[in-house]
């Protein structure tokens, strides 16, 4: 094969699993909106959305049969360099973003924060930290969150992590191996949610192998389903699929969650993406699943520099309901808005600059 028509074959893009684009997007809204509550309410059995968290094992099930729809058949064309090119290409620059804002809110926080308590060195040695995904809890005033400028980055180093096993050992295996090592996954965070009661874990150093635990399994999961071809065709439509998934969300925080958390991670969700990629999706919901989809990736790796001002503003100043309502439905729109400049603005405009770039390297 020449170098055209093997740069030809890596960049070209696969057609999207519209339903699941849109599904990604509520998903990203209900980890906002999680993050918000979860500030006001450290009852998280008082919160309406006490298993917002959840989203992330959805994002995980959903990566794994995305990467396996995406790469399986055309891996082995691409090389190892070339495939980890692309996720870079593809997530990177929204990691260096959330790190710079994540900084900025550090430093110039208007409710509070203390940022002279840190060294110049330390703060840099911090943001470093966050900008290259390395993981390091030192801050006891952000709960020693693995990355403290950008707290939703712990996913993302369990989602290179995954991709690194993919491109080395998934890739290559076969279906049968899989199902053993997603079931061996599965009783392991069965263990971990019976041990400290929820699948909350992962985003910080106390926590940090939990999120090893939800990767595992999840992304497994979701590559299972792909290879199986386990795609359910269905007249559910993106609403209804959506509603579904909300349900997840919503569903009470209480002493059953050992039982209740599994359930959904290992079986609901798993189904939910069987049901989202075998949906038949309606013309008028075409765009905004498109939309939704495009959105939810800088609505994530954006938003968590607000929540640090928004938990000074609310210690600082206590709002009441109806203040912290409007605050609250406020703040979400504004970072959607937000989220789509980043989108319009940097991310779009950088990943094309870098593929145009290694097109023309390749070419």
């Amino acid at each position: 094969m020449n170098t055209k028509a093997l740069s030809t074959d890596i960049l070209k893009t696969k057609q999207h699993f519209e339903i699941l684009d849109g599904l990604r997007g509520v998903a990203a809204l209900a980890i906002v909106g999680f993050h918000f509550m979860e500030i006001v309410y450290s009852d998280y059995s008082k919160n309406f959305i006490g298993h917002g968290f959840l989203a992330v094992d959805f994002f995980f099930c959903l990566s794994g049969f995305v990467i396996g729809y995406a790469y399986d058949d055309r891996i082995g064309k691409m090389g190892v360099i070339e495939f980890f090119k692309s996720r870079l290409i593809r997530l990177h620059p929204l990691v260096i973003l959330g790190s710079v804002l994540g900084l900025l809110a550090f430093l110039f926080d208007p409710f509070g924060g203390h940022p002279e308590l840190y060294s110049a060195g330390k703060t840099i040695l911090i943001f470093l930290a966050s900008v290259f995904l390395i993981p390091y809890p030192v801050m006891p005033d952000r709960y020693f969150n693995l990355f403290s400028f950008n707290a939703p980055a712990w996913s993302l180093f369990w989602e290179y992590i995954a991709n690194i096993f993919y491109a080395f050992i998934l890739c290559k295996l076969g279906r049968r191996y899989l199902l053993l090592l997603t079931t061996v996954s599965a009783a392991v965070l069965c263990f971990v949610c019976y041990r400290t009661g929820n699948l909350m874990g992962g985003w910080s150093g106390g926590t940090f192998w939990d999120g090893c635990a939800r990767i595992c399994f999840s992304f497994l999961a979701g590559l299972l389903v792909y290879r199986s071809n386990c795609i359910i065709k269905n007249k559910l439509g993106f609403l209804g699929i959506a509603v579904l998934l909300v349900l997840a969300f919503i569903s009470p925080f209480s002493k059953w969650n050992w039982l209740t958390e599994p359930f959904i991670v290992l079986f609901y969700f798993p189904l939910l993406v069987a049901l989202g990629a075998g949906a038949t999706l309606t013309t008028g919901f075409k765009k905004l699943c498109a939309f939704s989809g495009k959105i939810s990736y800088p609505i994530y790796m954006t938003h968590y520099a607000a929540l640090w001002m928004f938990g000074n503003y609310y210690a600082s100043h206590k709002p009441g309901t109806a203040q912290l309502a409007f605050i609250i439905i406020t703040g979400m729109i504004l970072l959607v808005s937000v989220a789509y400049l980043v989108m319009v603005i940097y991310d779009i405009p950088v990943r094309k600059y870098l593929s145009d770039k290694r097109k023309g390297l390749l070419q």
